[in-house]
């Protein structure tokens, strides 16, 4: 009864808006045929068309997607806003509740930019990238690692999910090298994620737990005690491809990827990503994004979403509302596959 009651509930929040149920559903005096006796009478009936062929296409994507494994990159407008980052952990649950695996791995920029003026550390960014002191990492780490976690596990929780704040470091989850940037600027201590341990990931989620993992990681070999700041999409497109996940998303602030006329582009091949980078389409941080997702497509993964998180329950529509091919609900943002 719990699945059904979530699948018309999730059902709703896909189709129209202002949904009623016809009166003959709700009536006392139930009957096979309905005399309409006005104009909102007759809306009733295409409302209730349009909420049954949202439930089949939710419950057709329920069936395809229970057991796989969805990565998130939370972060942008939808961890700022106190509404959208409560509709996002509630989406969390409810797709845990549906069967599906969910692992979150969120940034903190906006929340570490305002620690380092807090305690007067100055922090730039080189090739779209924060340059990484020492003192840097260490602000990050207690940011990201702490509060911002914390809140995000929590959260799940409160909507009735499992939820464990994760480090990158605990159980060198992350484990990384120094990263070389290919323009040539020292990042210092910026970490690239040569290893992941899934097997810690995939205890937990085949306990029911989403690891909800703050992009800290661990060095490799002597440098074990150092700390990395890692690019929360690198290491969510990398956790998704070590994975072989269903689905990654990456939400952002923005609709999609954009033509020139700054119109969404709903899908895109590798290989159009690539010609769009070529033609200067795409530029800006969102290059690292699709680069990302791109990387995690030829890992294994099946579909990358570049996710509007700005719209309310941003993440169950997309991973729901494309039905059971999952490719999105064409509204929300941009689907990237082979």
């Amino acid at each position: 009864m719990m699945y059904l009651a979530l699948v018309f509930q999730l059902a709703s929040l896909c189709a129209v808006d202002g949904f009623s149920v016809p009166r003959y559903l709700t009536s006392s005096r139930s009957r096979p045929t309905v005399l309409w006796a006005s104009t909102a009478e007759k809306q009733e009936t295409t409302t209730s068309t349009d909420f049954a062929d949202a439930a089949l296409t939710t419950a057709g994507a329920i069936e395809a997607l229970k057991g796989q494994i969805v990565v998130v990159k939370y972060g942008g407008n939808a961890m700022t806003s106190v509404e959208l980052k409560d509709l996002f952990c509630q989406d969390v649950a409810a797709l845990q509740k549906l069967g599906l695996k969910v692992v979150v791995v969120h940034g903190g920029g906006p929340q570490i930019n305002a620690m380092l003026e807090k305690v007067g550390v100055e922090s730039r960014f080189e090739g779209g990238l924060r340059v990484s002191s020492r003192e840097v990492v260490d602000v990050a780490e207690m940011v990201l690692c702490g509060s911002v976690n914390k809140e995000i596990a929590s959260k799940i929780c409160s909507h009735g999910g499992r939820a464990l704040g994760l480090s990158g470091r605990d159980d060198s989850l992350l484990q990384c090298s120094k990263s070389i940037n290919k323009d040539g600027y020292d990042l210092q201590f910026v970490g690239n994620v040569e290893h992941v341990n899934v097997k810690l990931l995939n205890d937990l989620l085949d306990m029911g737990v989403c690891p909800v993992v703050s992009p800290i990681g661990t060095g490799m070999g002597d440098e074990t005690t150092v700390s990395y700041n890692v690019n929360a999409d690198v290491a969510a497109g990398r956790i998704a491809g070590e994975l072989r996940a269903a689905r990654v998303l990456f939400l952002t602030d923005i609709a999609g990827v954009l033509n020139k006329d700054m119109q969404l582009l709903p899908s895109l091949s590798i290989q159009d990503v690539n010609d769009l980078i070529d033609d200067e389409t795409i530029t800006g941080g969102m290059i690292p994004k699709v680069s990302y997702a791109t990387s995690a497509i030829q890992l294994g993964v099946k579909g990358a979403f570049i996710t509007d998180g700005r719209v309310p329950h941003a993440l169950i529509k997309e991973v729901l509302g494309g039905g059971a091919d999952g490719m999105g609900s064409g509204r929300g943002g941009t689907v990237i596959t082979l």
